[in-house]
């Protein structure tokens, strides 16, 4: 069997970590900077002595006067970094503490904060290097334009600051955070559950693997330990193509990976060989941490987080939970109509890949169900949770979806008459159980079947 030689994983874990670095952008600048300044001084010795005989207010400048400017530039840009940074680690124990530290890398990677902090070590640079040009005495040097480029980039750094200042305050609000969380999801969502690692295997009968019975299964150990951040879905193919074989995942994206434990499986007789293991370790990215680009159930654990952590004793803020519900509903209607649940994956025909990912009920389940236990008795969170799901009812025309959703409404129903104890608080969520009864009653007599609706609990 020979090893498929795709294998993006290594990479996609570097490009992982690099975007949610605070050096890579900051290191970029500073080099961008430390070019700017070279380029300045070597074109100041080709600039025409009457220019600054004509603008002295613009490229006139003394040594002495040259150097004890660009020194203060220089002391307070540096000094300025250090106050960004202090500031940016204060947001992020602010954010770890009120939300949820799994939110940490989100304003990591933030571009944003990045600029910031290399804008401002990039001028520090560029003033340390047209200052080692400056010189004194007997052939006095001092490059005006590169003197006057530190100027422009100090007025620019100040702007800089007054943006930082206003982007952080704006970024630790609760509904910035929430809002960040369910777009980087939504785009995964958009990104992910249409791709699939082949078309759907067309195998006959309600069991796909029927005609595998037979077959022997070859374990492929884990070579890391850590949490799966992404699969390249076409390496998998070409490797059980090549091997004309069927590779089964034994753990999918975002689950943890224990290093001598199975990743995946061979169909094959043969015990694979060394190269076979690396090579299908390579496609997966295994790290410390989850992340969303690959991993659309990260992001709502993250939101299912920040609720919960609202819904506690010590915090007790429902408007946030409720705004976590409003942007888990907008997650899982994007979801309702896409095709996510088969694990079966062919090419040509032919059965390649057994994946292991979430299938619509563990996404409503992992959504909705910590949420409606620490929520109960909590009338906003109850009505606005059956709100939810009434919403996606409305757009769900798959009834084994539909089953799941139902399910969901009876389980809040009977939470709401076990906590709910305020006649008035019962009537609304009354109203809206009947309203969703009513709905599914005429959806089902829409597509011609005999189906109730949830059942009224008083």
């Amino acid at each position: 069997m020979k090893p498929s030689s795709v294998g993006t994983g290594t990479l996609t874990q570097l490009l992982t970590a690099v975007r949610s670095s605070l050096w890579f952008v900051p290191s970029l600048i500073v080099l961008f900077a430390l070019a700017l300044a070279l380029g300045l001084i070597q074109l100041d010795q080709h600039v025409d002595p009457g220019l600054r005989e004509r603008w002295p207010w613009l490229l006139g400048a003394d040594a002495e006067g040259a150097r004890a400017m660009l020194s203060a530039i220089a002391t307070s840009m540096i000094t300025v970094a250090g106050v960004v940074f202090s500031i940016t680690i204060v947001a992020l124990s602010l954010a770890a503490s009120q939300y949820t530290s799994r939110i940490l890398r989100t304003f990591m990677r933030d571009p944003a904060n990045q600029i910031v902090l290399g804008v401002f070590v990039g001028i520090y640079t560029y003033c340390l290097i047209v200052l080692r040009t400056i010189s004194s005495g007997e052939g006095a040097f001092a490059p005006a334009l590169a003197i006057f480029g530190g100027v422009v980039l100090a007025i620019l750094g100040i702007g800089v600051l007054i943006f930082f200042i206003h982007h952080i305050a704006a970024s630790i609000q609760a509904s910035e955070i929430i809002a960040a969380i369910a777009q980087e999801t939504s785009e995964a969502v958009e990104r992910l559950f249409p791709q699939e690692l082949g078309d759907e295997a067309a195998v006959p009968g309600a069991d796909p693997e029927r005609a595998l019975a037979g077959r022997r299964w070859q374990a492929i150990a884990a070579e890391q330990t850590g949490y799966i951040q992404s699969i390249d879905a076409e390496g998998l193919l070409a490797l059980a193509r090549e091997g004309g074989t069927v590779v089964r995942m034994t753990c999918g994206v975002g689950e943890f990976a224990i290093g001598g434990r199975p990743l995946a499986w061979l169909a094959t007789d043969e015990p694979p060989g060394a190269d076979v293991v690396k090579a299908l370790n390579r496609l997966y990215a295994i790290d410390g941490f989850r992340t969303v680009a690959q991993d659309a159930a990260f992001g709502i654990r993250q939101l299912v987080d920040i609720a919960l952590k609202a819904l506690s004793p010590g915090v007790n803020d429902t408007t946030t939970a409720v705004t976590c519900l409003d942007y888990l509903t907008a997650i899982l209607l994007r979801c309702a109509s896409r095709r996510i649940e088969s694990p079966y994956r062919s090419e040509n025909g032919e059965l390649r890949v057994i994946a292991k990912g979430p299938s619509f009920a563990q996404l409503v389940a992992l959504a909705f169900d910590q949420i409606r236990e620490s929520g109960e008795g909590n009338t906003a969170v109850i009505t606005r949770m059956l709100g939810a799901l009434e919403q996606l009812l409305a757009v769900t025309q798959d009834e084994r979806r539909r089953e799941v959703l139902l399910r969901q409404v009876e389980v809040v129903a009977e939470s709401a008459e076990r906590s709910v104890s305020s006649p008035y608080a019962q009537g609304l969520i009354e109203e809206q159980l009947e309203r969703i009864a009513a709905e599914t009653r005429g959806q089902s007599r829409d597509d011609g079947a005999a189906q109730g609706g949830p059942r009224r609990h008083r």
